[in-house]
């Protein structure tokens, strides 16, 4: 996921996505606790995704509020 991309969406968009990835993150750690989990590098990935969506969502709250 691109943040140029990101950047684009809305905030509510940007929400609705970061919930989508918390779910996930969670199923990935639930198959990795029981050995199901084939690519453990997602979990990093998505993590870094999750970060990237907070950090633009609080880049879009601090300029708004200007």
């Amino acid at each position: 996921m691109k943040a140029k991309d990101l950047r684009q969406l809305s905030e509510g968009e940007i929400l609705v996505k970061e919930k989508e990835l918390g779910e996930e993150l969670f199923n990935l750690r639930f198959q990795h606790a029981t050995g199901q989990l084939e690519n453990v590098m997602r979990i990093p990935q998505v993590k870094r995704d999750i970060a990237r969506l907070k950090t633009i969502l609080k880049e879009k709250t601090l300029s708004k509020g200007k």
